[in-house]
């Protein structure tokens, strides 16, 4: 085994957050292979998350975001245990992150637990009545269990676009925010979460007036 030096512990720590100690030993157990000891210290880092699941994270902020152009707003509560950690870089960073991941993305939910289960079923629905449409118009026909299936898939990627933890990380499209979210955690040492959101849209739900153009100007030459 390679002689694990400082300047490889240095280098490790700076690309995982992890601790010298881990480090060290991450490298210790992996013949000073770089790559591994990061696998090694992520899955030990989960591990640590894990223990810290049922942990009550009570501090954090609430954080509002304002996207340019004044047309959409987020308020966002984001979750630590302590409030040095709250105001850490690292926290703060994230928080910011989740407000425009928001904004941007329009999640409707924060994880797939607080989706009633009738929208879940009626999406479903949708889905199934899509691909019937489909088998009409091709006359290519599926098995009920096949469609079935298909239909649970497509229900899953649906709810990772509904529900702000599936979703891929808009700086990082390799993760999603709950994993981001789960890295944090094992990263500040404290259980790191988002708890809920409010969404606000300039003109969203007001029913605005339409007028057909056309038909004003036919009018106004016909009382002339």
């Amino acid at each position: 085994m390679p002689a694990i030096t400082p300047a490889m512990v240095k280098d490790l720590r700076e690309r995982t957050g992890a601790g010298i100690n881990d480090c060290k030993v991450a490298l210790q157990e992996n013949d000073g292979d770089a790559e591994k000891a990061i696998e090694y210290i992520k899955k030990k880092g989960l591990a640590k998350v894990a223990k810290k699941a049922g942990a009550i994270a009570a501090e954090g902020v609430v954080h509002a975001y304002i996207h340019p152009g004044s047309r959409i707003g987020v308020l966002v509560e984001v979750n630590c245990q302590t409030d040095f950690v709250a105001r850490s870089p690292d926290f703060t960073g994230f928080v910011d992150v989740v407000g425009m991941q928001i904004a941007s993305m329009g999640a409707q939910y924060v994880r797939r637990e607080e989706v009633p289960q009738a929208d879940i079923e009626k999406q479903s629905e949708i889905f199934k009545a899509q691909m019937a449409e489909e088998a009409a118009t091709t006359g290519k026909t599926k098995p009920a269990d096949v469609i079935a299936k298909i239909a649970q898939g497509k229900v899953d990627k649906w709810l990772d676009e509904v529900c702000l933890d599936g979703q891929p990380l808009i700086t990082d499209q390799e993760k999603t925010i709950a994993q981001t979210a789960g890295e944090l955690s094992a990263k500040i040492g404290e259980k790191i979460s988002v708890r809920r959101f409010v969404r606000f849209e300039l003109g969203e739900g007001i029913e605005k007036k339409t007028t057909d153009l056309a038909a004003e100007v036919a009018e106004t030459l016909k009382g002339n």
